[in-house]
Formats: C-alpha cells, structure tokens, sequence
C-alpha cells in the first residue's frame, strides 16, 4: 500500500465527494446558464443525440464531431506556457495565473449551490467568496483551505468543458491524456518534476495534498511547536529542517481528479440520467483505491490509466444496463 489505510482512506474519501459535487454542479447547470461568460455557444456544443435515420457517415459525423480536438489543443498550449514559464523563474506570475483560474473554478461551484438555494445574485455573491478563499489557498498557503477548496475547484473547471464534448470525445480524450501520463510520469517523469516545481518554487499544488508523519516524527514536531510556539511559522519550518524530520507526502494530481469529473458529466448529460454517471463515479473510485492498494511506497504512479480502464468498465456496465433497459 502506498500510504497507510488512514491517508488512503481520506484521499478517497476526498475524490469520491469531489465527483459527487460535480455531478450535483452538472445538474444545476443543465438548468441553468454557466455565468461569467462561460457558458459556450450553442453552435460549437455537441449535439445530444444522433438520429439512426441518417447515413452511416452523417451519423459517424455527427458522433465525431465531439471529438476533443480544441480541448487536446488548448491543454498542449497551457502546458507549453507553464514551462516557458518556469524557465523565466516567472513563480509570481505564475501565482496570479493560478489565483485566477482558482477564483473562477470555486465561483462556478459555489454558485450552482447558491442557485439551487434560490439566492439572488447568486453569481456575485460566489466571486466574492471565491476571491477571499483564492487569497488565502494562493497566498497565505492555508493547508486546510486548500484542501477544501480542491473539492469545489475541479467541478467548477469541469463544467466549463463537460458541454464542449460527447461520449466518443470523452473516450477518445481520457485515452490521450492516459497516454500522456504514462509518459509524463514513467518515461520522461516530467510529472515529477512540474509537482516538485509547484511544492517547492511556487508553493502550490494542483490536487489534494496531506502530508503526514510516523509517530516517532509526530513527537518531534510537537516538541518543535511547544518549544517555538510564539515564533513565526517560518521560523518553525527552519527548525523543522534542522531537525531533518521526515514527512511523508500523499498527493493526488488535479487532472486525476477533474477527468472523471468531466466523464461522468458528459454521460450524465448525454443520456439525460444520473445513473450512468454514478457507475462511472463508482468504477473511477474503485480504480483509484486499486491503485493506492497495490502502489508500492516511494514509487510513482500514473493514476489516468487506472482511472481510464475503470471508467472505461463503468461505462461498459452502463451501456449494458441500459441495453437490457434496467436504467
């Protein structure tokens, strides 16, 4: 097991809430306009369903013109600049970038409740909430809130992109970003080094981060903290590095978190019913704590290939269910 059962459980226990928020942002918004000029238009949607009584080829047409391609695109741009980005040593720059894109994401989430509550200016209300927690996860770097604030970001940034796509561009998508994982993280370990980058120059981290200690570190952290209890906590983070205290760190990267976010999102629009989503929640969940279970500590993984092949299942399991119209 790659953490011990405690950690394992949190940070499934983490991802599976976050599914579920952005099944509950999907629903409200399927309802209503995403704010924030946001909401794509109509003509470069997916069509949501396609008729039989065509042609095989305008059929396939109609199916394949989901396919993620602007998406796939952008995601190569974003990357591209993050790295030009780094080789400039442009971390504040950098900040700002990601305290945007933060106040957006938990803007988007936080107003899909305020709507359901039926609250006026819904949408202003959520981006002043969502300004005052991006401060406090970017800048002051608040364990807790950014944690918390994790489970809101990834279905904000999901609904933004669960219209853009249908079912054959979700399979096609999660197949290239596992590919792209694989080789990210097993071949040139650029995911690796992007995390440690984000941990270490930015003081950021895109996903859910606990860190933890055994309990003979545990005891030295307390005695550190008793003893320096009055002084900052920078100063107490140097006496922790003198003191050589080893924690360990459990993460869970952003992408491995808002893909099946967005597939779930793309089948439970599609299909017009939650159930299909729910079994692809469920298998990516069960694909996750497969892969926490048999990790070996030390080592790392790509998570989107477990996660790909699970959810992959969980839509296998649907479509069958469907076809023997028991959903």
């Amino acid at each position: 097991m790659k953490h011990n059962l405690k950690i394992t459980l949190i940070l499934i226990g983490m991802f599976l809430i976050t599914q579920l928020i952005g099944l509950f942002v999907v629903g409200v918004y399927s309802n209503h306009d995403i704010p924030y000029n946001m909401q794509p238009p109509k003509e470069i949607q997916p069509q949501k369903f396609c008729s039989f009584n065509n042609s095989y080829s305008e059929y396939f047409e109609c199916i394949f013109n989901t396919l993620p391609g602007s998406i796939i695109f952008s995601f190569i741009i974003a990357i591209g600049i993050f790295i030009i980005l780094t080789r400039l040593n442009a971390e504040a720059f950098i900040r700002v970038w990601f305290f945007l894109v933060t106040i957006i994401a938990i803007a988007l989430a936080l107003n899909a409740f305020l709507l359901k509550a039926n609250i006026i200016y819904s949408s202003i209300i959520s981006l002043i909430i969502a300004l005052v927690l991006a401060y406090f996860k970017i800048y002051k770097r608040n364990l807790t809130i950014h944690n918390l604030t994790e489970l809101i970001i990834y279905p904000g940034i999901a609904i933004i992109l669960i219209p853009l796509l249908g079912v054959l561009g979700i399979i096609v998508l999660l197949l290239l970003i596992s590919l792209y994982d694989i080789w990210a993280v097993w071949q040139s370990q650029f995911m690796q080094k992007m995390a440690k980058y984000q941990i270490n120059n930015i003081k950021i981290f895109t996903g859910f981060f606990i860190p933890y200690a055994d309990k003979e570190q545990k005891q030295k952290i307390n005695l550190i903290k008793q003893k320096y209890k009055n002084k900052s906590e920078s100063f107490i983070e140097q006496q922790f590095k003198k003191a050589k205290i080893k924690v360990h760190l459990a993460i869970l990267g952003g992408g491995d978190i808002v893909f099946p976010i967005i597939t779930a999102g793309v089948f439970y629009r599609f299909y017009s019913s939650i159930i299909p989503a729910l079994i692809i929640v469920l298998f990516a969940t069960l694909g996750l704590l497969y892969l926490f279970v048999f990790a070996k500590k030390g080592k790392f993984y790509p998570a989107m290939p477990f996660l790909t092949i699970a959810m992959y299942l969980g839509m296998i399991i649907s479509w069958i269910l469907m076809a023997i119209k028991v959903i």
